[in-house]
């Protein structure tokens, strides 16, 4: 088997064919199949996690992100690629039980494991280098949710406003609304129905009142919200009717007692739960980012999972239309989070996606070994179907059963009684693909994965993969980009005041006397006792404006700017963060008890504060671009706001589109010449076996012939007359023989232009699948226009 004949963009490797007429062709899925969805059934031992862990790698060598859903915590296996198979490679791996079982050490072990993956690979035809290409095409993450065993992620950023983007499509934000809550009420044994549940109701309310104001809402928030709302009233009934005072108390006593636990802590550390950076790096590179939800709790599951579904529904909705692939998400088992009658919090967006998911291009791949717990008229939605080795009679009947529904439902037939014998028989690694966008279904043997499938991973192992795959790339500084990306509804960002030259211990409970003019301001929340540390806040105006680039925007962001630790208060403008002014939390008056860090009065009297108001604005003109992207193969810019992930993530989007059009062009093309041979070649069939019956007709009514004369010759009768019939019905069939011959001759012909027409298909179709969908995005800077640059407001504000 040869790279090249299953290296195709756009096309998942999956193994080899094994039903009869087709045995040994390669099994190719064609990429944009999965925009339709799929689910794949397999009891333990069926090749189910190793057959979706093949289809996840082909995804990464094609350039497609993925978000994995890991209950279970295999598919941190994915991380495990060697390219070099190297014994010691995998000894730091090994499970040294399994080592002894085979009665070998731990080194021992690692050189066979090693001999059986580069066997295994080469019986699939691959090479070692494909998991170097691997590696290099995708950032490989695991998260760990709740807990820091592996990398962190924060899962409270669903109550963070949402951004511009989503605010404008009010049924993005409240599906968003509502798996959020739904999420929170799951983890506080909480009913989670939107409709019926008075907690969600009543949460749902002071949410969506916070970000109707463009305010977000932490935890700690929400309590101050329960106990003193905002509103007075829910539907039509005042908020006491609704959710009498003693109830909201113990709803708040019942999520503060949840906020205090040292438990919940490490669900508040971590990256952010963010859709776009789970599947994209800053820099734009395809991610596969695994969550590993082992170490959870059910409910702790279905909190995140639920979260995790609304966030990936509300992304979702922010992308522009496509018929290609642009991501997937994967669930290793979705056992208990969408089952066929009850309704837990998770099923509700689930079902959304699988209904909606395929115009923006976002493939949901299920996986599950519980067949009898699933709700096959949602799975009717799933196009493909990958059904591996079952347990039981009942679990081969409940999946026939809804592969059935699913072919009725995509108006094909189905031979349910063959279908049944089939799944009965299938060995391991083997499975059965009903593909609606195929001609009919296909047997088939996965092929090896390039991750060494080792199995769970223990806490240690689990950390250790982690630092090894931690992203090189530092989070990005707050300025004009983020600024731009954040528009309305990104959280603020974290005020830090740089160290002042005087140490604490000299601060002094007096504020300063400024000369009139200049304005003092405290940042809160207020903290009684707190040592305050001055730095510059500044709200200006910005014009950044590019002809090409389509932007003409006025931003009024609100600089806070440390002061340098030494000499005098110099400040540090290249360090400054951008806020939206509505997001801090100013006063005039000091904290309670507060204690100032000394200031120098020298560095802000009249003077020197008009100098500061000239180095700012010549700062703010001179070093705060706001960079913009452009991508020169596609003669593509971003847009307002869009980061450079954002850009090539649209950029190889359209490329794939491109692709997936020339494809269907390309079939269009060919599909007249390919209709108008296969009618001839049809008719040219029939004339053969027209042409053999005719001469056999006249073979044998020349024979009987033949046969009369040398009768009649026996018994005395005159034979001339027929001989010469006999002689005419012998040119007869020879002139049948040569019709035969010129029949199949055209016959032959015309195959021949069919096969000819096939390879020059397959040559074009070549060229197009092997055309790059990677691109070059080059980074451009958009200085403010110095003309309409203005410092609306300015004062020092001491800060915690």
């Amino acid at each position: 088997m040869i790279g090249s004949d299953y290296e195709k963009l756009g096309a998942f490797y999956l193994g080899t064919r094994v039903e009869p007429g087709h045995e040994g062709e390669l099994l190719l899925y064609a990429a944009k199949d999965l925009t339709t969805h799929g689910l794949c059934v397999g009891m333990t031992g069926s090749g189910k996690t190793g057959l979706c862990i093949t289809l996840l790698e082909e995804a990464a060598i094609d350039g497609i992100p993925a978000i994995a859903i890991d209950p279970k915590g295999d598919l941190s296996n994915l991380l495990l690629t060697f390219p070099n198979l190297a014994p010691e490679d995998f000894a730091p791996w090994i499970d040294e039980a399994e080592a002894l079982r085979h009665g070998h050490s731990v080194a021992e072990h690692a050189a066979a494991t090693a001999a059986r993956w580069r066997q295994g690979l080469a019986e699939s035809g691959q090479d070692p280098s494909r998991i170097a290409r691997l590696r290099e095409a995708v950032d490989l993450t695991v998260y760990t949710p709740g807990s820091t065993a592996g990398r962190p992620l924060s899962a409270l950023r669903s109550l963070s406003a949402p951004p511009a983007a989503l605010a404008e499509d009010p049924d993005a934000v409240r599906d968003r609304l509502a798996g959020a809550v739904s999420g929170l009420c799951a983890l506080l044994g909480l009913d989670p129905d939107p409709i019926r549940s008075r907690e969600h109701v009543f949460l749902s309310a002071l949410i969506g009142h916070a970000w109707s104001q463009g305010l977000s809402l932490e935890l700690g928030a929400l309590v101050r919200a329960i106990l003193t709302p905002p509103i007075t009233q829910i539907g039509v009934m005042d908020l006491d009717t609704f959710f009498p005072k003693k109830a909201r108390e113990g709803l708040a006593m019942q999520l503060n007692a949840l906020l205090a636990s040292p438990a919940f802590a490490a669900w508040r550390e971590g990256d952010p739960l963010d859709v776009g950076q789970l599947l994209r790096s800053p820099s734009g590179k395809p991610r596969i980012t695994i969550l590993s939800l082992a170490h959870l709790s059910d409910a702790e599951r279905m909190f995140f999972v639920t979260l995790l579904l609304g966030e990936v529904l509300a992304w979702m909705r922010t992308q522009s239309g496509t018929s290609s692939l642009r991501a997937l998400l994967y669930m290793d088992e979705v056992f208990g989070f969408f089952p066929p009658v009850a309704e837990p919090p998770s099923k509700r967006p689930m079902l959304t996606l699988l209904k909606q998911a395929r115009a923006y291009g976002l493939g949901v791949l299920l996986a599950t070994q519980n067949p009898v717990d699933l709700d096959y008229k949602g799975l009717s939605n799933c196009g493909t179907w990958l059904l591996g080795r079952l347990s039981t009679a009942r679990d081969v009947a409940r999946v026939v059963e809804g592969l059935e529904g699913a072919a009725t439902a995509a108006g094909g037939g189905f031979d349910r009684q063959a279908v049944e014998t089939l799944l009965a028989g299938l060995e391991p690694r083997t499975f059965y693909m009903r593909n609606v966008h195929d001609d009919g279904p296909s047997v088939f043997r996965s092929r090896w994965a390039l991750s060494y499938l080792r199995g769970p991973l223990t806490r240690t192992q689990l950390a250790k993969l982690c630092e090894a795959h931690a992203p090189a790339e530092p989070p990005p500084i707050p300025g004009p980009a983020q600024f731009a990306q954040a528009a309305a509804g990104g959280a603020a960002s974290p005020v830090v005041a740089a160290s002042s030259q005087a140490p604490a211990t000299e601060a002094v409970p007096v504020v300063p006397a400024l000369d009139d003019g200049i304005e003092q301001l405290f940042l809160g929340p207020p903290k009684p006792d707190a040592t305050l540390r001055p730095t510059l806040l500044a709200k200006v105006t910005l014009h950044y404006a590019h002809k090409h680039a389509d932007l003409d925007r006025w931003l009024e962001p609100t600089l806070v700017v440390p002061l340098a630790p030494k000499g005098r208060d110099e400040p540090r403008w290249s360090e400054a963060t951008w806020h939206r002014i509505e997001q801090l939390e100013l006063s005039t008056t000091p904290p309670e008890g507060a204690q100032m860090v000394p200031l120098d009065k020298a560095s802000f009297d009249k003077k020197r504060w008009a100098t500061l108001h000239k180095q700012l604005k010549s700062h703010l003109t001179r070093n705060e671009a706001m960079p913009v992207w452009y991508c020169p193969e596609l003669s593509l810019w971003s847009r307002y706001g869009e980061s450079e992930a954002d850009l090539r993530a649209r950029a190889e989007q359209s490329g794939r589109e491109r692709r997936d059009l020339e494809m269907a062009k390309l079939r269009e093309r060919y599909a007249p010449k390919v209709k108008k041979l296969e009618e001839r070649l049809r008719k040219a069939q029939q004339r053969v076996e027209r042409e053999r019956s005719q001469q056999s007709k006249a073979a044998f009514d020349t024979a009987v012939s033949i046969g009369g004369t040398v009768v009649g010759a026996i018994f005395g009768r005159s034979v001339v007359g027929g001989a010469k019939t006999s002689l005419r019905g012998a040119g007869r069939t020879a002139q049948q023989r040569e019709d035969v011959a010129h029949a199949e001759q055209d016959l032959a012909t015309i195959q021949r232009e069919l096969t000819e027409l096939d390879r020059d298909f397959e040559a074009d179709a070549e060229a197009i699948a092997q055309a790059p969908v990677a691109v070059t995005v080059e980074r451009r800077e958009v200085k403010p226009r110095k003309g309409d640059t203005e410092i609306l407001r300015a004062a020092l504000l001491w800060v915690p």
